[in-house]
């Protein structure tokens, strides 16, 4: 593949891989991760422009920079149709939800003790850890067989819930399962 533009890309393609991640912005609500597992759909299951271990590693490699992150979009464009691929996957996740985002924050700031701004808002929250918690479970799917990876799961859960511990210390505590072979 060329690194700047994708040569079996068609303008159907261009078309396709912007427009559907123009439509995941508006479904981003918790953030472009939790829209991960349409992505995968998209550019893996129905494409085939990556693979599983790609599209994961993909992710990996983007949370794992310092940085927002939203920059797994970013990569996974270039994996998927080069430097061409960045700018359009960025371009269609960024420009409707960021607008959007503009204009109805400014509106809420301004109505934000009124009923529908508020019911609003409590209903975003189970919608957002719906679409995270579907994430987290494509993400474990290259482990899920391990009985360690389920006791990292159950450990991180009840960490995150119980306690005030940094989520950089579980990260660490992964990293060295990981590394020891033991999933």
């Amino acid at each position: 593949m060329n690194w700047l533009l994708h040569p079996a890309f068609t303008a159907a393609d261009w078309l396709g891989l912007f427009g559907h991640f123009l439509l995941l912005s508006l479904l981003a609500i918790g953030g472009a991760i939790a829209t991960a597992p349409d992505m995968q759909r998209y550019v893996v299951e129905e494409r085939g422009w990556l693979s599983d271990a790609q599209f994961t590693d993909s992710i990996a490699l983007a949370q794992a920079a310092p940085g927002p992150n939203v920059l797994f979009v970013a990569v996974i464009g270039f994996n998927a149709a080069g430097l061409a691929g960045v700018a359009v996957t960025m371009l269609g996740i960024m420009l409707p939800s960021t607008t959007l985002t503009l204009a109805v924050s400014r509106y809420g700031h301004r109505r934000q003790g009124s009923l529908p701004v508020r019911a609003f808002t409590a209903g975003m929250s189970p919608l957002t850890i719906g679409l995270v918690l579907a994430t987290g479970w494509l993400l474990t799917e290259p482990t899920r067989h391990s009985p360690v990876a389920w006791a990292l799961v159950a450990v991180t859960v009840l960490a995150m819930t119980r306690t005030k511990v940094s989520p950089m210390w579980l990260i660490g505590l992964g990293a060295l399962v990981g590394a020891t072979g033991w999933i």
